[in-house]
C-alpha cells in the first residue's frame, strides 16, 4: 500500500507506532520496524546516553528505517539530535513543532522532521518552516490531547497543507486506515493499539487492565499535570480529582526529585526545561510543577507494574481492543483487513 509517507519515510506500510514514553523502547520499535510500519522511539524518559544505547539496540534489531521522538524544548535537545544524525535515525518526530532553525539542522542531515500537532495553524507554521509531514492527533487520542475529534480535525489539517499528514486519535484497524486515507491521510498512526502488544514491555497487570477497560472507563483529566490528560479512570485518578492544590504541589515536588535521579539532570537544567516548558504552553508556575507527575506516575504503571500507583494514558480505543497480536500480526492484520474494505467499495 503505497502513500506519500511509504514513500518518503521508506517503510512499506503507511502505520506509525507513536513514541510513547516508557513504552516505546527498542523491542517495540524494531518489532514494529521489522513488520514493516514506522516505529517511533521515546526518548524524553532517557538521558541522552540512553537514548545513543537505545537507539543502537534498535539498529541491531533491524535495518528497517525508524524514528526518534523528543521534546524540542528540552535544555539537551540538540544532543540528541546530534545522535539522530551521528546514528543514521531515519525519522525525528517532536512532541512540541521544533524552531525554524531546528528543522533546516535535521532536513540538511537528511532526517525527516515529523512535528505532532493538534490544531490547523500549528500544521501550517511547521509546513511553512519546512516540516516534512505533520502528525494530527484528534481528541480521541491518549495523553496529552486537545478537544477537537479526529474526523474533524483531520480534513482541516489535510485542507490547509501539502505535506504528507498522519491520523492519530481513535485508529486500530483497517476500517480506520481506510477511513483515514479517504480523508486525504497518507496514514495512521497508532499508539494505545502498539501498547496493547505481545511486543510491548509494558507489564501484563498493566496489559488487563486496558484489556478489561470499557470505551466509558477512559477519560480526561487536568490533575495530573495542569493539562488536558486522557487516561484510563482508575481510584487513584479519582483521588487526584478530589485532591487539593496543596496536596497536588508536594506530590509534584516528589516527584520532581525522583525525576531528577533518574534522568540525571541537575535542578538548574529541570528549571531550564521548566522555564522552555512555560514559554512553549503559556503555563503558570503550578502547571510547570505539576508537569514533574506524568513521568513518574506513567513509570510506576509502564515499568513498575503497579497500576494502583499510576497512570495508564490512552486513547479512547482502548475500549475496543480485546486481543495482545505480535507487532507483526496486527501490522499485516491492518492491512490486509484494509484491503479487503477498499475491495468491497470498488465492488458493483
Amino acid at each position: 500500500m503505497d502513500t506519500p509517507l511509504t514513500a518518503l519515510v521508506g517503510v512499506r506500510h503507511p502505520i506509525v507506532q507513536t513514541g510513547m514514553g516508557w513504552v516505546a523502547g527498542p523491542r517495540l520499535v524494531s518489532a514494529t520496524a521489522n513488520a514493516g510500519a514506522l516505529g517511533i522511539l521515546a526518548s524524553a524518559t532517557m538521558t541522552v546516553e540512553q537514548l545513543r544505547t537505545a537507539v543502537r539496540e534498535v539498529k541491531s534489531r533491524t535495518d528497517a528505517p525508524f524514528g526518534v521522538n523528543l521534546r524540542a524544548d528540552a535544555g539537551d535537545a540538540r544532543d540528541r539530535v546530534r545522535i539522530i544524525v551521528e546514528e543514521g535515525v531515519r525519522v525525528a518526530s517532536f512532541a512540541l513543532a521544533p524552531s525554524k532553525e531546528l528543522i533546516a539542522e535535521l532536513k540538511d542531515a537528511g532526517v525527516v522532521v515529523v512535528p505532532s500537532i493538534g490544531a490547523r495553524r500549528h500544521a501550517e507554521k511547521v509546513a511553512a518552516w519546512g516540516a516534512d509531514a505533520v502528525l494530527v492527533q484528534g481528541g480521541e487520542g491518549g495523553g496529552h490531547t486537545g478537544e477537537v475529534a479526529t474526523t474533524v480535525l483531520l480534513p482541516q489539517v489535510v485542507d490547509a497543507v501539502d505535506i504528507p499528514v498522519i491520523a492519530a486519535g481513535g485508529f486500530y484497524d483497517g476500517r480506520g486506515l481506510v477511513a483515514a486515507l479517504a480523508y486525504g491521510a497518507a496514514g495512521i498512526a497508532m499508539g494505545t493499539r502498539f501498547l496493547l502488544t505481545s511486543d510491548s514491555t509494558v507489564p501484563d497487570a498493566v496489559k488487563a487492565r486496558y484489556l478489561a477497560a470499557s470505551v466509558k472507563d477512559v477519560t480526561v483529566t487536568t490533575r495530573v499535570d495542569g493539562l488536558p490528560h486522557r487516561m484510563l479512570r482508575t481510584d487513584l485518578v479519582a483521588a487526584l480529582e478530589r485532591s487539593g492544590r496543596a496536596a497536588s504541589l508536594a506530590r509534584a515536588v516528589r516527584h520532581a526529585a525522583a525525576f531528577r535521579r533518574i534522568s540525571g539532570l541537575g535542578w538548574r537544567a529541570m528549571a531550564r526545561d521548566g522555564l522552555a516548558m512555560r514559554h512553549g504552553k503559556d503555563l503558570t508556575w503550578s502547571q510547570v510543577l505539576l508537569a514533574a507527575n506524568t513521568p513518574m506516575m506513567l513509570k510506576s504503571a509502564m515499568v513498575d507494574g503497579r497500576p494502583e500507583a499510576g497512570v495508564m494514558a490512552s486513547g479512547q480505543i482502548a475500549g475496543l481492543i480485546e486481543d495482545l497480536p505480535s507487532c507483526a500480526e496486527l501490522v499485516e492484520r491492518v492491512v490486509v483487513e484494509a484491503g479487503e474494505v477498499m475491495g468491497r467499495l470498488k465492488s458493483p
